[in-house]
């Protein structure tokens, strides 16, 4: 049976926190505490011999051209996936910006068919086919995203070289109380709050806006410093990414005729 139309927006703006806060859920228990060598992850499962093994040479290799630095290397891969991603993100931000357009043609159907949910639901399916706009193309690339990002907190996590280094104050193997914490929490409010000033108010992305920085916050106390050190590289890689993405969207966003 299909889901009605009512139902699957409600799902499309509660599948991003659900699964924002599954990701955390993931990361917080998909490893242990002991770091793994990379003969070790050859040895390993299939997800640490197939797909990890792999972003931890590339971990490796890129701090072999720092001279050893794993900081560099760190930014230098988040750079590396972020942009591999980018098409996804473009991809998100153009179903955005077209949910914006019939916002004013959903609320407009909203009260003529208030009585008749069955009608509103027929219309606003003939609205989405019209201009070619699916409610659910949003969350795609955010699911699809997941599996890059557990893979790369996996090589970070686990890598037995980065548990050893420091780099300025930080021990990267040892969590770092409150600079990056804080760093990590502030670069995530600042860069969910440049999408929801995107987009139409959604109480479930306020709430994102609200407490995701608030878990990342309290993860990044307890995990080594280099896991706060990627989220803060790659928020601040979003946030200049979301500058230029959106930097003409007032004048883009056009309600649909």
């Amino acid at each position: 049976m299909l889901l009605s139309l009512k139902k699957l927006l409600n799902n499309r703006k509660w599948l991003l926190v659900a699964g924002s806060i599954m990701l955390l859920a993931v990361l917080t228990g998909c490893t242990s505490m002991e770091t793994m060598t990379e003969d070790q992850l050859r040895s390993g499962n299939f997800w640490e011999r197939n797909v990890v093994l792999y972003f931890t040479l590339a971990l490796n290799t890129f701090a072999d051209w720092f001279n050893g630095e794993y900081v560099l290397a760190i930014l230098l891969l988040t750079i590396i996936v972020r942009t591999a991603i980018l098409p996804l993100t473009i991809k998100q931000m153009r179903s955005s910006k077209e949910m914006q357009k019939l916002q004013p043609k959903l609320v407009e159907l909203k009260k003529k068919y208030k009585d008749n949910p069955q009608k509103q639901q027929e219309e606003t399916v003939k609205l989405f086919q019209q201009h070619n706009v699916n409610p659910m193309a949003g969350c795609l690339p955010i699911l699809i995203q997941m599996p890059v990002f557990i893979a790369l907190y996996n090589a970070i996590y686990l890598n037995d070289e980065i548990r050893h280094h420091t780099f300025l104050w930080l021990q990267l193997g040892e969590p770092d109380k409150w600079v990056l914490p804080i760093l990590a929490a502030l670069t995530t409010f600042i860069q969910s709050k440049m999408m929801m000033s995107q987009q139409p108010a959604q109480p479930a992305m306020q709430f994102m806006t609200l407490v995701f920085p608030v878990l990342i916050f309290i993860m990044s106390m307890q995990f080594p410093a280099a896991l706060p050190l990627y989220w803060v590289f790659s928020n601040i890689y979003t946030i200049i990414q979301n500058f230029f993405l959106y930097r003409n969207n007032d004048k883009e966003v056009q309600p649909a005729k």
